[in-house]
């Protein structure tokens, strides 16, 4: 295989998995111009169109799925021998690409993550900023940061603060129109603002507890947002009641723009932690990452 081929199956590939020129750019770390023309490349090389493109999307043709299910293995074999052998190199570098929620990120980490870049400069750290709750790694993604809850078991955790306290809360000025509730089933009567907690899932069972015992609430509203720290701009502003971590409105509520409501039935998650596949295969930069938040553990809590 010429080098051109490699590079226009790698682009192909990329494409594929994201729909989007600009961002396989990005994965792959090159212009969407070069991404373009390998592609062309390959294309003219095999003498069939293997995407198919609009104004509105990009896809696989036939051709291009076939191509890619044959191809793509050998290509993966390809890529884990590369990041096998570099492994070895006893300095962490390369591109390592973290998946984590913006307001864990904002909260917490800020300057976690910093002091990690002074300490490792031949690393490049891409942060993807994603509140949906997904376990699904793809070829883009090293590790990730989330909820305990929603975490099948096969992957290897590091825990990182927790436990996590959620409450309730809305703008003082909500309330005083539409009332305080007692109990977490009046919130059947209220705007509720809701989040996408997986893929297309909507986050619309809010958990409680009330005298030791879980239970949920099936709440409704007309605002579905993808971001925690949006939602908690919408609250502010009077949009309807939020259900989030006590951390992430603490500011809110020291400034009386967000009032906690149901303090009683306040529920709690463990924690969140860094997840991670594949342990016997963790390169030195991720390596060097893990052994970071390990020892940032204390610094982080404290928020």
């Amino acid at each position: 295989m010429r080098i051109d081929q490699l590079n226009g199956l790698m682009a192909l590939r990329a494409v594929a998995g994201t729909r989007n020129f600009t961002q396989a750019a990005r994965q792959l770390a090159v212009s969407s111009s070069a991404v373009s023309q390998s592609i062309k490349q390959l294309e003219q090389r095999l003498g069939v169109a293997l995407l198919a493109r609009t104004t509105r999307t990009t896809s696989l043709t036939p051709a291009g799925e076939e191509f890619l299910n044959q191809a793509g293995p050998a290509l993966d074999q390809v890529l884990d021998a590369l990041e096998d052998v570099g492994g070895h190199s006893k300095k962490p570098s390369g591109v390592l690409r973290i998946n984590l929620p913006r307001h864990i990120y904002q909260i917490y980490l800020v300057p976690v993550i910093a002091s990690f870049m002074l300490k490792h400069p031949e690393i490049t750290l891409d942060l993807t900023f994603d509140d949906r709750q997904s376990e699904d790694f793809g070829k883009g993604c090293d590790a990730k940061i989330l909820l305990s809850d929603f975490i099948a078991v096969d992957l290897v955790a590091l825990k990182l603060f927790g436990p996590i306290r959620f409450v309730t809360a809305a703008a003082p000025g909500y309330l005083e129109k539409r009332g305080r509730p007692a109990h977490p089933r009046d919130l059947l009567s209220h705007n509720c603002i809701r989040a996408y907690c997986e893929g297309e899932t909507i986050y619309d069972r809010w958990e409680f507890e009330e005298k030791g015992k879980e239970f949920e609430v099936h709440v409704r509203g007309n605002l579905i947002l993808n971001d925690t720290l949006t939602m908690i701009d919408a609250a502010v502003e009077g949009a309807g009641v939020i259900y989030t971590m006590a951390d992430a409105i603490s500011g809110q509520v020291q400034s009386g723009g967000l009032e906690v409501i149901l303090k009683p039935y306040s529920s709690s998650s463990t924690g969140f932690y860094l997840y991670y596949p594949n342990p016997s295969k963790v390169l030195p930069r991720l390596r060097a990452f893990i052994d970071h938040l390990k020892s940032a553990r204390k610094q982080i809590a404290m928020g």
